[in-house]
């Protein structure tokens, strides 16, 4: 099977964390900070805090925030979960927003109709790679006084106006998961000009105390203070170690998340029942995913073609099914099926195709081979 996305490890990478194994800090040791300085001059940020996960880096943002029970975020419909569920973590009230029909990401047009007196912020989501309407969605923010947070975890190494993704809205958060433009295994980013933001963020991640055993070791001290309720989200140096290896490509992985992209969209462009992904000319792609559409001229549904390009080896992959319709959203809150029509009639067209810097040439000619062979094979069965 070749997989819809996969992590890119080579010899640096492992040595990288070998080395940190053999030393004497294995977690809140110097590799933290140096991962942090790295990205954030990578995302083009002046901070940036290191947590374990994509998930927890939404968390602490909406902490940082101050998000309550009082209080609703407006988050697109077609996310993974993590998105609104972190609202929901703070007592808050997930607002979905639709998206568009084209590029699959938040429609500011949408997002204005949702805001009410108890709306306090915007979460964006960079759907596959492809970043939000920014310059839409601060007008928005500005206009209301709502904080902006641009979900970021599929957008490593995309842009908008030429401004990297990562100082596109005040807080920015990214995943490491194996899957996405670069690995920890599992760990996660919030960049950010905001000191106090990210200072409040540092203390969050660390059970709400003043200080970490590092800094309390620099200092000779015992000493500590817990200031906040907080949890535990820290990333490991060894983790950071790797993190820092796979930055150092993560130009190249873009590069050829790119040109296997390319690659897809002249082998599919004559299908007319295939819809490439959009492509518009103030932004970059980053391609965590190749999100295609079925086109409403294709005689066959989105799960024969799952099925059987499935059976050839392809891991081909719907995303994503919209937060609300799923059960605990259902029994939890009251949304309706139609809240966003445009993001359940993506959901029921999405195909995504392998994309990762892991892809060999031959991966690739297969799955064009798969997809372009797939009417003629669908039709021998049918």
């Amino acid at each position: 099977m070749i997989p819809y996305s996969r992590q890119a490890i080579d010899d640096a990478d492992i040595e990288a964390v070998v080395a940190v194994l053999q030393s004497d800090w294995l977690t809140t040791g110097p590799k933290v900070a140096e991962f942090e300085a790295a990205f954030a001059t990578y995302a083009g940020a002046t901070h940036a805090v290191a947590v374990n996960s994509g998930t927890a880096a939404l968390h602490a943002v909406m902490h940082a925030r101050g998000v309550g029970s009082d209080d609703e975020v407006i988050v697109p419909a077609n996310t993974f979960v993590a998105s609104a569920n972190c609202v929901v973590y703070q007592g808050g009230t997930p607002v979905f927003a639709d998206i568009d029909a084209e590029t699959l990401v938040m429609d500011p047009r949408s997002v204005a109709e949702k805001i009410t007196p108890r709306t306090k912020g915007i979460i964006a989501v960079d759907f596959a790679g492809l970043p939000c309407d920014y310059e839409a969605l601060r007008a928005l923010a500005e206009e209301h006084g709502l904080f902006l947070h641009a979900d970021a975890c599929h957008a490593l190494g995309a842009s908008y106006n030429g401004r990297p993704v990562g100082g596109l809205a005040t807080t920015s958060s990214f995943s490491f998961h194996p899957v996405k433009p670069i690995t920890t295994a599992e760990g996660g980013m919030i960049t950010t000009d905001d000191e106090t933001l990210a200072s409040s963020m540092r203390i969050f991640r660390n059970h709400g105390l003043s200080s970490d055993f590092r800094q309390r070791e620099k200092a000779q001290t015992w000493e500590y203070d817990m200031v906040d309720l907080g949890w535990n989200y820290r990333l490991s140096d060894f983790q950071c170690a790797l993190g820092l290896s796979q930055l150092r490509k993560a130009d190249e992985f873009f590069a050829r998340r790119n040109a296997v992209a390319d690659r897809y969209d002249e082998a599919f462009e004559d299908l007319e029942w295939l819809q490439t992904p959009a492509r518009l000319s103030d932004r970059t792609h980053a391609f965590h995913l190749y999100a295609c559409q079925l086109t409403e001229a294709a005689p066959f549904s989105q799960r024969d073609v799952f099925q059987t390009l499935r059976a050839k080896g392809i891991g081909v992959h719907v995303m994503y099914r919209p937060v609300y319709l799923h059960s605990y959203y259902q029994k939890n809150f009251e949304y309706a099926e139609g809240t966003c029509p445009v993001a359940e009639q993506a959901y029921r067209r999405i195909l995504t195709l392998p994309v990762s810097p892991a892809m060999t040439e031959a991966d690739v000619a297969s799955v064009v081979d798969a997809v372009r062979t797939f009417p003629a094979a669908y039709s021998s069965l049918s």
